[in-house]
């Protein structure tokens, strides 16, 4: 296996702590490494070597990408074009065997339970994407059991009656990819058996993505020929309309049985609202983003994995302990003070754009007076 890092971002859910010209994979928004480098130190236990690893990243981030994981290989894009650009020019440049499995991930997520979630990525990677559901070639992609109606995430829609427990993982042949819902179709969505939140976490062989991307899109003809050439490059990247990989590819491999789901309760968290970075600051298992707490042996085996037996609706309380390496849960890299500035900042940015406020402000604010107020600085 090697892996494939996704790095960049417009800088604007967090801002101002994460700015356009440095977006939060680049951030040490909890403990003292970035996102970025805790991304890589999650994945360096999974393949031989660091040079096992890539990081795909628009030219103006790719100095931070040097100063922060040097040790890992860096693929420059012209200009950020959304995930399924990066991804087809990873596949062009990356010069691996056909059959080899890729795994695919953001730089700017946190994992509460690492081992855990090397287990999830390991069996997946050994079990999944190299054939599972009569699928030679599936392109796998990793689901997050919903515990409310978030409209902020995509959602997973897996076939009915087609689940199985493959390599001690909940599976199931997808049926369709839904994008961002309404707060009603959230909730509806909610109610189905064995709908995921869509991580934005993949594994397939180079060939499976190379057959997908040549199917439903234009990029392989538009890249493939303009590697080596900086200047062909960024004239062929000035023709590409931004899309992600779940529209351009995995919602057409989809609609033809080619997609596996593989489930996961790992403490997920995209770090993508005020709540969720402070629930991590503070050590807590992340808002709607986990289910059934998992038994130490669990933990340890990298086993856990979440199905309609275990699922559950309620929400973990507390905080947990150790983080997943073992360490204690680092100090907060960001002082009250600053993250104080930063959140009135973007509150009165977003009071001056919207007509109303959302229930995620109002759970923001709560949140934030809660957490201030443990620090003494409320």
């Amino acid at each position: 296996m090697y892996a494939v890092i996704l790095a960049g971002g417009g800088g604007t859910r967090l801002w101002p702590l994460s700015k356009p010209e440095r977006p939060k994979p680049f951030l040490p928004l909890v403990g003292d490494e970035t996102l970025l480098q805790r991304t890589v130190a999650r994945i360096l236990p999974l393949v031989e070597d660091p040079g096992d690893i890539f990081c795909v990243t628009d030219r103006k981030f790719g100095h931070m990408v040097q100063q922060q994981a040097p040790a890992i290989h860096l693929i420059v894009e012209p200009a950020g074009r959304n995930t399924a650009a990066a991804i087809a020019l990873a596949s062009r440049m990356i010069d691996r065997p056909d059959d080899e499995v890729m795994a695919v991930l953001p730089a700017d997520h946190w994992i509460t339970d690492e081992p855990v979630f090397q287990g999830v990525l390991e069996r997946a990677g050994r079990s999944l994407a190299t054939g599972s559901f009569g699928i030679e070639d599936p392109l796998v992609t990793l689901g997050i059991q919903p515990t409310r109606p978030a409209t902020e995430y995509g959602y997973l829609v897996p076939e009915l009656l087609q689940g199985q427990v493959i390599d001690g993982l909940s599976a199931h042949r997808l049926q369709a990819f839904e994008e961002k819902p309404t707060e009603q179709r959230a909730r509806e969505l909610l109610g189905m058996p064995d709908v995921s939140w869509n991580a934005g976490i993949f594994l397939w062989r180079r060939r499976a993505i190379r057959e997908a991307l040549e199917k439903f899109t234009p990029l392989p003809m538009l890249i493939d020929q303009a590697v080596g050439s900086e200047l062909a490059l960024k004239n062929a990247y000035d023709r590409i309309t931004p899309i992600s990989i779940d529209k351009a590819v995995m919602e057409g491999a989809a609609s033809d049985h080619r997609v596996v789901m593989g489930a996961m309760d790992v403490g997920w968290s995209d770090l993508g609202s005020w709540t969720a970075l402070l629930a991590a600051m503070a050590g807590d298992r992340v808002d709607g983003a986990t289910g059934p707490t998992t038994s130490s042996s669990e933990r340890r085996a990298g086993t856990s994995s979440w199905s309609p037996a275990t699922r559950s609706r309620d929400r973990p309380t507390g905080r947990s302990s150790p983080t997943a390496s073992g360490r204690t849960s680092p100090a907060p890299a960001i002082s009250p003070t600053r993250f104080r500035r930063c959140w009135t900042a973007s509150r009165t940015r977003r009071s001056a754009r919207d007509d109303h406020r959302s229930a995620a402000d109002a759970d923001d604010d709560r949140v934030r007076n809660r957490w201030l107020a443990r620090a003494g600085r409320g």
